[in-house]
């Protein structure tokens, strides 16, 4: 088990001073338009990467803990959705004031999420304390929203190349450290970040109990919001998760599956390349590229942002 770190105010607010000091043009954000950040997160593809990142987090016993104990996520799975690309988004497109401004209100919130494990999992002791400002913990939640980005990105577009892969590796610690995670807690290079994630799926840090698949299943099957769930989307989420967390979720992928999750790969680069930008990309980035351009921002863009963050403008929008 990794010894408990928790991010103090003081940490974060020398990670937000680090942040302002390296950022060249504060109204193009902490990574700007020429930046791979923004080249993979302005693709709604990353949404096909969704739902195998909530899972491998909520292979986590303290996020699946936290999300029973204090989030909506059975009652209202979109809002869960609109809640963390709502952040997201900002941090990535926002001004250098609205990501740390985002940072700031993500820090607060996790201040207040602390509480017992309901039941031993993996390495984790029933009643064992988890809390959410805790850097191993948010290094793993980074670690899921990082990779699984990537790994939607290249089912439509072509890979990246090696120094494009390690840029986009390099960028993501500055979201990280928005997060509250200094960079020396991450891997060095993508070589390192990769072992760390592979390192994870076999480790008695993560562990699926009946709480933490009965959220999966949840979250896969829409339960409580009026969005469906194709099944070619279930069965690609499955075939990409570590084959032990994917059989401790009982989630199947056998021939059935891998059919499907095969024909979805073939059938998506195809579908989504005839996409106009206004659909490809998600609205906080052409909401970045209206700021930057001294537009106004239009009625489709809103419309996007809603579908993405659930309302029209990114977050602390000035």
């Amino acid at each position: 088990m990794e010894t408990a770190s928790t991010i103090t105010p003081d940490d974060i607010s020398e990670l937000w001073k680090w942040l302002a000091a390296r950022t060249a043009d504060p109204r193009a954000g902490i990574f700007g338009p020429s930046s791979v950040s923004w080249k993979v997160n302005r693709e709604s593809a990353l949404f096909l990467g969704a739902g195998r990142a909530a899972l491998l987090q909520l292979a986590h016993p303290w996020v699946a803990a936290a999300l029973d104990q204090h989030s909506n996520l059975r009652n209202d799975p979109l809002a869960r959705f609109h809640n963390t690309f709502r952040v997201i988004f900002t941090m990535v497109f926002g001004t250098l004031n609205q990501a740390l401004s985002a940072s700031q209100s993500l820090y607060q919130m996790h201040s207040r999420i602390t509480g017992r494990l309901p039941a031993a999992v993996a390495a984790h002791a029933r009643g064992s304390v988890y809390q959410a400002n805790e850097i191993n913990a948010l290094r793993w939640v980074h670690a899921t929203l990082v990779e699984s980005a990537l790994l939607a990105y290249e089912v439509v577009s072509p890979p990246l190349s090696a120094a494009e892969r390690e840029a986009y590796y390099a960028e993501s610690k500055l979201m990280a450290a928005l997060f509250g995670i200094p960079p020396s807690a991450l891997p060095a290079d993508w070589a390192a970040f990769a072992a760390y994630n592979r390192a994870m799926w076999d480790s008695e840090t993560l562990g699926v109990n009946a709480l933490s698949r009965g959220l999966a299943h949840h979250v896969l099957h829409g339960r409580g919001s009026w969005v469906p769930v194709p099944g070619w989307y279930r069965a690609l989420t499955a075939v990409w998760l570590p084959e032990r967390l994917r059989e401790q979720f009982e989630l199947s992928a056998g021939q059935r599956e891998a059919a499907a999750a095969a024909r979805a790969r073939q059938w998506l680069p195809v579908f989504y390349r005839r996409l106009p930008d206004a659909a490809r990309f998600v609205g906080p980035y052409h909401e970045a590229v209206a700021r930057l351009m001294a537009r106004n921002v239009g009625p489709v863009v809103r419309w996007s942002n809603r579908f993405w963050m659930g309302q029209s403008r990114m977050m602390f929008s000035e």
